[in-house]
């Protein structure tokens, strides 16, 4: 039996496509014959799948899984198979949190959901990555669904950290200062201009040499200029750091060097960066929004409301009280601990031989 998995683009320094590759190998390993096809993807990771037109005719053999998560072409050609189809859903951001500053990813956004509404009546089972994201299954009329996280080792990165940023990082830290961190999408809906109107308040109250750093490459090319604009209005161009995408060694060097791990986010249907942070004992300071407090459960410290005045009162408490440290890290430590990947893999085989009735 055939488990082929359907996904619009797959990327290396990517989530999903992290998670779709080690899903394949998964498969394989549990006895299924797997093979990945999609719409696009980088040239480091194209020896993992199959553009999209190799499918081939439809088999009686073959279930077909569908990697959701934006809108795409790639659905049009699995809607017209004639094989029976699984989903894997990752969420699509509201295009109501993009409007304005991304026009086409709007478009994808709402395509992306209309598309995972017209598959429902098709599926045999949708896996979601979080509680969070199957509620928006069910809504949408998706009967049989279940949870499972995604196939990546949260808890270590099993690299080393990067020699040249370690060391840029510390001569930083020895000038005095906390260093925060967000890792993520520098896009409107995370929200890292929230983070920076903290940083003004926490710079000025609390810490005036404090440091934030912004992790990830721009959605878009309108929203990282004006962000940029925004920082330095403020006077803040010395103390934030956009880096854009940087090397797991680079990313590993960032979680081992800060203090605090914020998250301002609008939407997240999961959230790895916070996982990752608690992995490496980093306390989190996170607005307790959408799938944040699921990811996060007790580990860190949730806002209900993320005003400048009181972020920053919050992230400077866990700065200057090491005893609340402590708490937090080792809580954290326990809750990244749950999504051990081994436990994740053998339950996301175990949900698909269920639904393909595969002893």
């Amino acid at each position: 039996m055939r488990i082929d998995q359907v996904v619009p683009s797959l990327a290396s320094r990517d989530a999903i496509g992290v998670h779709t590759v080690a899903l394949s190998t998964a498969l394989r390993r549990a006895g299924f014959e797997s093979e990945i096809y999609y719409g696009n993807c980088t040239a480091d990771v194209a020896h993992h799948g199959h553009p999209i037109v190799e499918l081939g005719r439809s088999r009686h053999d073959r279930w077909l899984l569908y990697q959701a998560s934006i809108g795409s072409p790639v659905y049009d050609i699995l809607a017209t198979r004639s094989e029976p189809k699984l989903v894997n859903y990752h969420n699509i951001t509201p295009a109501a949190l993009l409007e304005g500053w991304a026009p086409e990813v709007c478009y994808e956004a709402r395509l992306g959901r209309a598309q995972l509404e017209r598959l429902a009546p098709y599926t045999r089972l949708a896996v979601a990555d979080s509680a969070f994201n199957e509620a928006e299954l069910k809504a949408i009329g998706y009967d049989a669904t279940a949870v499972c996280p995604l196939l990546i080792d949260m808890a270590a990165s099993g690299v080393d950290p990067d020699p040249q940023t370690t060391e840029r990082l510390q001569a930083a830290k020895e000038q005095g200062g906390a260093d925060l961190l967000f890792v993520g999408k520098i896009s409107p809906h995370k929200a890292p201009h929230d983070l920076v109107k903290m940083l003004a308040v926490l710079r000025r109250l609390y810490d005036p040499k404090a440091r934030l750093h912004l992790v990830g490459s721009p959605l878009g090319e309108r929203y990282r200029p004006a962000l940029e604009s925004f920082v330095a209005d403020l006077g803040l161009d010395k103390a934030v750091t956009m880096t854009g995408s940087v090397s797991p060694s680079e990313l590993e060097s960032y979680y081992r060097a800060a203090d605090v791990f914020t998250c301002a986010s609008e939407h997240e249907g999961f959230c790895v960066p916070l996982v990752e942070a608690m992995a490496h004992g980093v306390p989190v300071v996170a607005y307790a929004a959408t799938a944040v407090p699921e990811t996060l459960d007790d580990a860190g410290i949730l806002l209900e409301d993320k005003s400048p005045l009181r972020f920053a009162a919050a992230v400077a408490r866990v700065i200057e009280d090491d005893a609340l440290r402590a708490v937090l890290g080792a809580a954290g430590h326990a809750r990244a601990a749950s999504f051990r990947l081994d436990d994740s893999r053998q339950r996301f085989v175990e949900l698909i031989r269920a639904a393909v009735d595969c002893p």
